[in-house]
């Protein structure tokens, strides 16, 4: 039977939420426990099923009147006393599940995922390599062939490039790794040039322009494109088999392991190289915080981590980072990453990929080459919305239809140029609606895994890595991780099983929540109206996706000290206060800050006259922590929960949430708890 359009989609009890959500979460009332319950119990005695085949002719080690024993009594007890305290504990936690949570980047988990995880969880495999999961490694390498398909990569194993990508713990990680493996592959060039020279070895390794390897200088080393890095090794390999004795081989090998970064360490390669000490990575100011653990961790330092402006929307500025570009060209220093980010953990916006992919080709073409990672940690589900089912982009047209604004014009280029990005960071516990920790990075090009590997003998069979169906299948090896869950595979494995990434299947939901997002913005004009006497209430930045920020200012109010209060007052209402019970909240929100440094001071004096506040009170140094006068105040909604638009007596989540706020907003302009201190003043 043939799915429905995602735009035909019917709805129960007059309201907007589609039938097909009905039995994919648990619901926020425990709807499906009945489902949920079932399925369990008959996986799990499944489970105990397969214990008791696996030799029936071994005798139990645990006999039948252990049961009956005061120390096993005592124990069970025990153990369920500790467990009742635990669950009575996490009553406390944050209802994500609810709709009237609008906070932060999680929602309720999808069924298929939370039950596969939960039972695979009792087989304990562990995806550091075949031997300790033969099942769930194969599922996780998979899952990476569906996440790499969505964003529009090539996964035939026969074609170069041919993707290749794996799970991580979280987005923070797939960050970490990006970096790590792409100085891996920029640094290459200039240590097979140091080994050619210290084995003298006359090896041809003619590069584009006709020149050899060993006679490109350092520059043009570090700015090789990286297709032609990843071709080396097999270009080597054939040069080392035609043109040098075995041993000669043997000798070269070892001499290039030893001119490797990875082995000299980073000091003592940029003494060879002091171009390498001078790297730099370019990301945007609204790129997340894990960009500067990152460079901290790898020795980059956050110096060497280089902001580039936003725009008006908050989009990475192509004009800001073509001329960084260039100032980088002038003085010869290396890039070796731009970091895009495809919906930023702040305001949800998309970055111009398909513009930093042009500027990559013109930079190219002057000798500056730079690797492009996009951290699409928030937003790469989304591309679901504009993958068909045979693998193809669906035309913007096609993806519009439905929608009001969504997307615009720069936010579907963007989703189409993500094929061309070099890797990617998605997470599946995001926007996939799965349980935590189940992020994932993908390498357009799996010739990656050439660069990469640690080898231990009693993990890794030397014998199946050196096998082409095998080569990546040693997954332990090529990554910044050891041991892992092969339970988290299992869960985005059956997920997209059951809900494939494209359009008509879990598209169909990201779809409801852009829906979602678009209602809650059409609504904001009506309360911003009815506030108009006593606030001034503003969506300051145009959502691309289904985040979206409001500032809200009482009206006469010039104090940039003052709104930050106000707000901080409001926010009192809205977030997680672990002294009280969870249910005195009627919503919950969460918030976040725009600092002088995020935009350019036309910008900024746009917004600040929008919301009504003095520019002069904008100060960049703050010495009164009372003062909080730095960075604007925005109170941030993230609308990802499936029920946001269920109706309950004739007004859905949204209305009731608009409804709360104009109440809050009210009594705190009524307690005046936002004046400063002592002065009954803003």
């Amino acid at each position: 039977m043939p799915h429905k359009s995602i735009h035909a989609d019917t709805a129960q009890d007059g309201d907007a939420t589609p039938e097909f959500l009905n039995p994919c979460f648990l619901g926020s009332g425990g709807e499906n426990s009945e489902v949920f319950e079932r399925v369990l119990l008959e996986l799990l005695r499944d489970h105990v099923y397969w214990r008791r085949n696996f030799h029936p002719e071994d005798p139990p080690p645990i006999p039948m009147l252990a049961m009956h024993e005061p120390g096993y009594v005592d124990f069970v007890d025990r153990m369920r006393t500790e467990l009742n305290t635990l669950t009575a504990a996490l009553k406390r936690s944050v209802p994500f599940f609810n709709p009237r949570y609008l906070g932060h980047m999680v929602s309720d988990t999808l069924l298929p995922g939370l039950l596969a995880q939960l039972i695979t969880t009792l087989y304990n495999p562990n995806n550091v390599s075949p031997e300790a999961a033969p099942v769930t490694l194969d599922l996780e390498l998979q899952v990476a062939a569906q996440l790499a398909r969505m964003l529009g990569f090539d996964t035939d194993p026969e074609r170069i490039p041919c993707a290749w990508g794996h799970l991580t713990s979280g987005g923070t990680l797939a960050n970490y790794e990006s970096l790590v493996n792409l100085r891996t592959l920029r640094c290459y060039p200039l240590a097979l040039k140091d080994a050619l020279l210290a084995t003298r070895q006359p090896l041809q390794l003619d590069m584009p322009g006709g020149q050899r390897l060993q006679e490109l200088d350092d520059w043009a080393l570090l700015n090789l494109p990286l297709a032609e890095i990843l071709a080396l090794p097999k270009r080597l390999a054939t040069a080392l088999r035609v043109q040098a004795s075995s041993a000669e081989a043997h000798i070269f090998r070892l001499a290039l392991q030893e001119a490797r970064v990875e082995t000299t360490g980073l000091v003592a390669f940029a003494e060879c190289h002091p171009a390498c000490a001078e790297m730099v990575v370019l990301a945007p100011v609204t790129a997340h915080y894990s960009w500067h653990k990152a460079a901290r961790v790898l020795g980059l330092g956050t110096g060497q981590l280089l902001p580039i402006p936003v725009d008006s929307h908050m989009r990475l500025s192509v004009t800001a980072l073509a001329q960084r570009l260039e100032e980088c060209l002038r003085k010869k220093i290396p890039v070796l990453a731009v970091i895009a980010v495809l919906g930023t953990t702040e305001f949800g916006t998309i970055d111009p990929l398909h513009d930093i992919v042009a500027l990559r080709e013109r930079f190219r073409a002057c000798g500056l080459e730079f690797a492009l990672h996009v951290d699409a940690a928030w937003g790469g589900y989304l591309a679901s919305i504009f993958r068909e089912a045979d693998g193809s982009l669906a035309s913007h047209e096609t993806v519009h239809a439905g929608f009001s604004y969504f997307p615009s014009a720069p936010v579907y280029a963007s989703f189409a140029a993500l094929k061309q990005a070099d890797s990617v960071t998605v997470d599946p516990h995001k926007l996939g609606y799965l349980p935590y920790g189940i992020g994932g990075i993908v390498w357009r090009d799996s010739r990656i895994t050439d660069f990469l590997g640690e080898k231990a003998p009693y993990v890794f069979n030397q014998a199946d890595e050196t096998s082409p169906a095998n080569q990546h299948t040693q997954l332990g090896q090529f990554i910044l991780e050891g041991s892992k869950p092969g339970a988290a595979a299992a869960a985005a494995w059956v997920t997209h099983r059951v809900l494939p990434l494209d359009r008509a299947h879990l598209g169909r939901l990201q779809c409801h929540t852009i829906r979602a997002s678009e209602y809650f913005h059409d609504r904001l004009p009506q309360l911003a109206q009815r506030l108009a006497d006593r606030a001034r209430l503003i969506v300051p930045f145009e959502p691309d996706t289904n985040l979206l920020c409001l500032a809200i200012n009482p009206q006469g109010n010039r104090s940039l000290a003052a709104l930050n209060r106000f707000g901080q007052r409001l926010y009192a209402h809205l977030g997680i206060d672990r002294t009280q019970p969870v249910q005195l909240r009627e919503f919950f929100s969460s918030r976040t800050s725009v600092g002088r440094d995020m935009l350019d001071a036309e910008d900024l004096s746009r917004v600040l006259a929008a919301i009504g506040i003095d520019p002069g009170t904008f100060v960049t140094l703050v010495e009164d922590q009372e003062i909080q006068a730095d960075s604007l105040f925005l109170l941030r909604h993230t609308l990802m929960n499936p029920w946001l638009l269920k109706e309950v007596a004739g007004r859905n989540y949204l209305d009731r949430y608009c409804d709360y706020l104009e109440k809050l907003i009210l009594a705190e302009l009524d307690s005046g708890s936002w004046l400063a201190p002592g002065s009954g003043k803003p």
